[in-house]
């Protein structure tokens, strides 16, 4: 075999290997998910309701498959990629929280990472 195909192929092989989340990224996303986990809100997926508890599995499936095929660095990026849509179906994932209307996952996800990154204890929209 030539050099430079075998180099070409040792090229491939390392950047086929996903790294994770950078630290704090992945401390902001787990820190995310324990919030939808005790939150007592509801978690919709093409059209059924689930707990926190199982929301916070899924999103974790997903945030492994992301991290498998290197496609997040940050919270923003997992929230985007990951936690705000069905790749099936493409229907956007859905927050229901006592009583209040259902609100689109990112916009929830999103308002408690400001809410983390500010240090302010989660309010909103619970």
């Amino acid at each position: 075999m030539r050099p430079s195909l075998l180099l070409a192929g040792a090229l491939l092989l390392q950047t086929a290997h996903a790294a994770p989340l950078p630290p704090a990224a992945r401390a902001e996303v787990d820190a995310l998910l324990a919030r939808l986990q005790s939150s007592g809100c509801e978690f919709n997926r093409n059209g059924s309701w689930h707990s926190g508890a199982d929301a916070k599995s899924h999103l974790l499936k997903k945030l492994d498959y992301l991290e498998g095929k290197d496609l997040v660095k940050t919270a923003e990026q997992f929230i985007a990629s990951g936690a705000s849509g069905s790749s099936m179906s493409g229907k956007p994932y859905l927050v229901r929280c006592a009583g209040k209307a259902p609100v689109e996952s990112a916009q929830w996800l999103t308002a408690e990472l400001q809410q983390l990154r500010t240090g302010r204890a989660a309010s909103n929209p619970r």
